[in-house]
């Protein structure tokens, strides 16, 4: 039990920090930029070709789900 106690001691007197090890750059301000740009391309495919293809996977996916929910309730 001693041992287990002085673990626990140690355990207790260290400091707990919240700050980050690495630090971040703030690249809000540029996404901000692209977002709001007026440049005739719809929001949800602003952000390149992952976005793209997201939104076609997300789209395919929908359209078979919504056929699979016909199917199922003829």
């Amino acid at each position: 039990f001693y041992l287990l106690f002085q673990g626990l001691r140690q355990i207790s007197q260290r400091t707990i920090s919240t700050a980050s090890r690495r630090q971040f750059e703030n690249r809000v301000p540029e996404k901000q930029k692209l977002f709001q740009e007026d440049n005739g391309i719809p929001v949800h495919l602003k952000g390149g070709v992952m976005d793209a293809l997201l939104y076609r996977v997300t789209m395919g996916l929908t359209v078979v789900g919504k056929a699979n929910t016909k199917m199922f309730m003829l």
